[in-house]
């Protein structure tokens, strides 16, 4: 458990809670802020310093909470700020942080600025409205494309019932774009954060951090893509404009006031423009994707590690992570599989994911953790088709199966309704919001927790207890044969990695304090595996690399 320190966020664990998955405290199907606060002590002992709640706030629920019709106000699904507060104050009491999401790029079309504007009043400046092109403006203003696909551009009717002007949306049509250019939205959002702030909050996970400002006159994009039913994540005119540093910086200053943490989902490629959001007077932190997006491998973990380390961690540490409710679950990446695909090899992803774990929570920083990963969930890859609710396979038409197969609720109780997904049975819904295949019951808490010797839940809660062995000190690589990453944290601290298909030697001697597989012997790791080694204070283990 952290102490409480300004600088708290450098080096914490963070569980992120999909909260309409989590728990279900009132039997209706989807989880909330109560169902939630049952499950703090899980949490507590699992050994993580934090949690992060995806948005609660009132949602139509297209995009599932990240089109927000209120930001300061819980949707009566979740519950209540009565029991937000209740949240807090537990979690408070336990010594837990708490993260919440929050959504500045685009709104809701039900939020009153939005209601506003499409009555032709002058909240239409809080947007991008613009005219289309074409004889009758029937064309979009611009050729961008929205990341769920399809054009970024739709056509509202005006209030006399004639075609008229086009609104922006990056993402889905109901998540039209704001105007970061006005400063009532500017001073909105301010607004927004001391409303939390004031409520407890320890920090923030922004969305979408890089968007918020467009390019001037909104340009079309002179590479956009073409195809009908393919998003555009790299529009140089939507994404990363020098404005929106301003914002982290105001932000930072009102951050500083509650001592609370900024972090940053920043889609941006390159690993030094990154490193600009984490300057010292914007975001503390940015979640470094790349970690997550690595293939298998020796030289290219090695390669995307030294550059985490190198540019966004200089100053700030790194925000590593594994797994979120946008990708798939590692356990199946791992295994080649994918939503549409199948589960690929399983056993071979299961093992890898373990392995990933380890040196994830082995390396300087910081670690997000994201709600059923601790169990080794895989992705639900088989999701029938009429159940699917991400606005990304509805835009696209079933091309893109979307997220929703990382997104399956819970598995609490192995012999239960909804293997205790929901509190007490289910009520009036009836089943939880998505279905949960049978074989959630080998991951299920319970059985995982009876399960001492081998299961996930316990490496997850081994790793997270020790890694007070490794204080802030640096990571030093070792040289290890090929197929192996070997490094130490200060002097009594290794980890190694065999991310080879053969046993190999370990680089290191010492005492072992977990492993990804029990099959590790004496000075040997069988393949896909990963170790934590206590080292005598005076042992060397060799030049670094």
């Amino acid at each position: 458990m952290l102490t409480s320190t300004p600088e708290w966020w450098r080096t914490a664990v963070i569980y992120q809670v999909y909260v309409r998955s989590f728990h279900d405290a009132d039997g209706d199907g989807v989880g909330d802020l109560d169902g939630v606060r049952a499950k703090l002590p899980y949490l507590l002992n699992l050994g993580v310093d934090g949690l992060w709640l995806n948005p609660f706030y009132p949602s139509p629920g297209h995009d599932h909470g990240y089109d927000v019709a209120d930001y300061t106000a819980v949707d009566p699904a979740y519950g209540t700020l009565d029991s937000f507060d209740r949240l807090i104050r537990d979690a408070h009491l336990l010594g837990l942080k708490v993260m919440i999401d929050v959504v500045p790029n685009h709104c809701s079309i039900e939020h009153p600025w939005f209601a506003a504007a499409l009555a032709g009043g002058p909240e239409r400046s809080l947007f991008h409205f613009a005219d289309g092109r074409g004889e009758s403006g029937e064309l979009p203003p611009n050729n961008w494309r929205s990341i769920f696909g399809g054009s970024a551009w739709e056509r509202i009717v005006e209030p006399d019932g004639t075609p008229g002007q086009w609104y922006l949306h990056t993402f889905a049509p109901e998540q039209p774009d704001l105007n970061w250019r006005h400063p009532m939205v500017e001073a909105y959002f301010e607004d927004v954060l001391r409303f939390w702030f004031d409520r407890g909050v320890d920090g923030l996970r922004i969305d979408v951090a890089h968007g918020l400002h467009k390019a001037d006159g909104l340009p079309d994009h002179e590479h956009a893509v073409q195809d009908e039913l393919t998003g555009d994540p790299v529009n140089p005119h939507a994404w990363n404009q020098p404005e929106v540093h301003d914002v982290w910086r105001k932000w930072r200053s009102i951050a500083a006031e509650y001592d609370a943490a900024l972090v940053g989902e920043v889609g941006v490629l390159d690993a030094a423009e990154l490193a600009l959001y984490q300057r010292p007077d914007e975001l503390h932190q940015t979640f470094y994707f790349e970690f997550l997006r690595a293939a298998w491998n020796d030289e290219v973990f090695r390669e995307v590690i030294d550059r985490g380390l190198g540019t966004v961690g200089a100053g700030s540490g790194v925000a590593w992570v594994l797994n979120n409710h946008d990708m798939p679950r590692s356990a199946t990446r791992y295994a080649g599989g994918a939503p549409g695909l199948g589960p690929g090899d399983l056993e071979l992803g299961q093992a890898r994911a373990r392995a990933a774990a380890l040196l994830m929570l082995a390396l300087p920083g910081s670690a997000y953790l994201y709600q059923g990963e601790e169990l080794g969930l895989p992705e639900v890859t088989d999701l029938p088709e009429e159940v699917l609710t991400d606005p990304m396979f509805h835009r696209t038409e079933g091309a893109r199966r979307g997220r929703d197969g990382c997104r399956v609720p819970m598995p609490w109780a192995a012999e239960a309704d909804s293997f205790g997904f929901s509190a007490g049975g289910l009520g009036s819904f009836g089943r939880p919001w998505l279905p949960q295949p049978e074989w959630f019951a080998d991951h299920a808490v319970d059985r995982q927790l009876l399960d001492a010797g081998s299961s996930i839940l316990h490496l997850y809660r081994s790793a997270l207890s020790m890694r007070q062995l490794f204080g802030s000190s640096d990571l030093r690589w070792l040289p290890a044969e090929p197929g192996v990453l070997a490094f130490t944290r200060g002097d009594n601290f290794a980890c190694v990695v065999n991310c080879s298909t053969r046993w190999v030697c370990t680089p290191v001697e010492g005492d072992l304090l977990c492993a990804s597989d029990s099959a590790v012997d004496e000075g040997k790791l069988p393949p896909d595996t990963a170790a934590w080694y206590l080292l005598a204070a005076a042992e060397s283990v060799g030049e670094a690399a």
